[in-house]
C-alpha cells in the first residue's frame, strides 16, 4: 500500500482550492478462478490490478479522477487535476489525520490463495461429476469457482485513514436438464467473506446436488396456476423480494431525488407492523459485510423499517452532505475506477414470532415459493415482477406438487403491508448487485412469510 504520507499530500492537494468533503481510494486486488463446462476444464484466470481513485465534492457535485499508476507523482498530478474543478486560488491546508481501528472483523480460517490450483481445479471438476451423475436428463453443467483478496486504503478530509482486507469466495453451480422438448435449469451459488473454510459447512457436492434437484424437479412439475392466490415465501427463497421491493427504494441517492416510492416517508407506515428491515454490514464472514464502506467509514447496522414504520435510508457522503445526514456506511465501489454511491450491503427482514410449518398450514390453497429466481422494480412506483425459480402449491394447508414457470407481480408497499405472517426462521442468498454501471457483493434474507393475495402469472385456471 502507498506510504500515508504521500496520500495526505494529495488529499491537501485535492482540497488546496476548497471543497466541502474530499477522499482518496487505494486499492490493490488479486483474483483467481476457476470454470468447467460440458464435462472440461475450460477456463483458469488470475489477475492483479491496483490503482487510485480521488474525488472532490463540492455544491453538491462529484469530481472524481483515477489512475492505475501507482507513483507518487501520477498521483500529486492526480490531485492536482481533480483540485480544478474548484475555481479559487489555491491556499495551505492543515489536516490532523488519525487512524482508525476496525470494530467488526470476519475472521479467515484458511486463506484461498494458500489453497493450491490443482484443489480449486478438483473442486469444480467434482461439482461436475455429482451433477452429471444426478440423472440422465442433465445435459449441461457449468461450474464455477473465484476468489478474491482485495485491500483498500481511504484517507478523507473528515481526518480519518481507514484500511480493509476483503476475502471473498463464490462458487456456483449452473445445470440444464431437458425432456421431450422441456428445458429446464437449476442454480444454486454459495460464498461470502470467508476463507476456503466455506466448503466445510457447504461441501460443493451439495451444491452439485441442490441445483441438479431443482432441475429436474421443475422438469417434471406441471404450469403453475394463475390467478390471484396466497402465497408463502420460504425462508430458503432468500431476500430478492426485500432487496428489490424496498431496498433500492431506501437508497438515499433515489429517495432524495424523487425517484423512489418511499421519497418523503420518514415516519409514515410502509410494511406492515410485524416488519422489521435493516441494513447490517457487520455480520461477520457474510457477502455484503466489511469493516469499513469504500469511503472509510465503519460498518453499521441501521435499522430501515421498524414495525412498519420507515426510519431512514441508506446513505453514502454525498447524499449525507446534500441532505444535511451522517453517512450510514453505505458508500461502495465497484473499484478504484468507479465513484462510490450508496448501496445496500446485508439486507434483511427481521425473524418473527410464528412456526414456518404454522405458516403453511394456515392455508388451503396457494403458493409455496421455495426459491426466487430474477426479478425487477420500478423503484418510482414500487412495481415489480419476480420469477419463481422453484414453486409448489399448497393444499389443504401441505406442500403438494412442483409447479413452474410462476412468477409475482406486485407493488411493494401494497405487499409489505399486507404481509400477515412472519417466521422465526431466516434464509440468506447471495448475489451481485448492478446500480450505474457498477456491481457490487451483498446478501440478502428474509424469514418465512405469508401474504394473503398475491397475483401469480402462470397457466389460465
Amino acid at each position: 500500500m502507498i506510504d500515508d504520507s504521500i496520500l495526505e499530500k494529495a488529499l491537501r492537494k485535492t482540497i488546496s482550492r476548497g471543497a466541502d468533503y474530499a477522499d482518496v481510494f487505494v486499492e490493490a486486488r488479486k483474483t483467481f478462478s476457476v470454470q468447467h463446462e460440458d464435462g472440461k476444464l475450460e477456463k483458469i484466470s488470475r489477475g492483479i490490478d491496483s490503482g487510485v481513485g480521488i474525488r472532490l465534492i463540492y455544491k453538491g457535485h462529484t469530481f472524481y479522477g483515477y489512475t492505475n499508476e501507482i507513483s507518487k507523482d501520477s498521483i500529486y498530478e492526480l490531485a492536482e487535476t481533480v483540485s480544478r474543478a474548484v475555481v479559487h486560488d489555491e491556499r495551505d491546508i492543515t489536516i490532523s489525520i488519525r487512524r482508525l481501528k476496525p470494530m467488526v472483523v470476519s475472521p479467515i480460517q484458511i486463506e484461498p490463495f494458500d489453497v493450491t490450483t490443482d484443489k480449486k481445479v478438483e473442486l469444480t471438476k467434482r461439482a461436475d461429476e455429482i451433477a452429471r451423475k444426478y440423472s440422465n436428463k442433465i445435459k449441461q453443467v457449468l461450474s464455477i469457482y473465484r476468489d478474491s483478496v482485495q485491500s483498500v486504503k481511504i484517507i478523507s478530509s473528515r481526518g480519518e485513514i481507514a484500511e480493509d482486507t476483503r476475502v471473498y469466495i463464490l462458487a456456483l453451480v449452473q445445470v440444464v436438464a431437458a425432456d421431450n422438448g422441456e428445458i429446464q435449469t437449476g442454480y444454486e451459488p454459495v460464498g461470502g467473506l470467508i476463507g476456503f473454510e466455506i466448503f466445510k459447512d457447504t461441501p460443493i457436492e451439495l451444491i452439485a446436488e441442490m441445483a441438479s434437484r431443482r432441475a429436474i424437479t421443475m422438469l417434471m412439475a406441471r404450469k403453475a396456476p394463475g390467478g390471484r392466490m396466497p402465497v408463502v415465501i420460504s425462508s430458503e427463497a432468500g431476500g430478492t423480494m426485500i432487496h428489490e421491493a424496498i431496498g433500492h427504494g431506501l437508497e438515499a441517492d433515489l429517495a432524495g431525488e424523487g425517484l423512489s416510492v418511499f421519497s418523503g416517508k420518514i415516519g409514515q407506515r410502509v410494511a406492515s407492523e410485524l416488519i422489521t428491515v435493516v441494513d447490517d454490514a457487520t455480520i461477520p464472514n457474510k457477502r455484503g459485510s466489511f469493516s469499513f464502506d469504500d469511503e472509510g467509514v465503519p460498518a453499521q447496522r441501521t435499522v430501515l423499517v421498524e414495525k412498519g414504520i420507515l426510519k431512514g435510508y441508506m446513505y453514502d457522503m454525498l447524499n449525507a452532505i446534500k441532505q444535511g445526514k451522517t453517512s450510514t456506511g453505505n458508500g461502495r465501489r465497484e473499484s478504484y475506477q468507479h465513484r462510490p454511491i450508496p448501496r445496500m450491503t446485508n439486507t434483511i427482514i427481521l425473524p418473527g414470532e410464528h412456526n414456518p410449518d404454522e405458516i403453511v398450514q394456515s392455508i388451503d390453497r396457494g403458493l409455496f415459493v421455495k426459491k426466487m429466481g430474477g426479478g425487477q422494480v420500478n423503484t418510482v412506483n414500487g412495481d415489480f415482477v419476480f420469477e419463481v425459480q422453484e414453486g409448489y402449491l399448497i393444499v389443504d394447508g401441505e406442500i403438494g406438487e412442483p409447479v413452474r414457470g410462476a412468477t409475482l407481480t406486485g407493488n411493494g408497499p401494497e405487499i409489505l403491508n399486507s404481509i400477515d405472517m412472519i417466521g422465526t426462521d431466516l434464509g440468506f442468498s447471495i448475489g451481485t448487485c448492478g446500480k450505474d454501471g457498477q456491481g457490487v457483493p451483498v446478501s440478502d434474507a428474509m424469514p418465512t412469510v405469508r401474504i394473503p393475495h398475491m397475483v401469480v402469472g402462470g397457466e389460465a385456471a
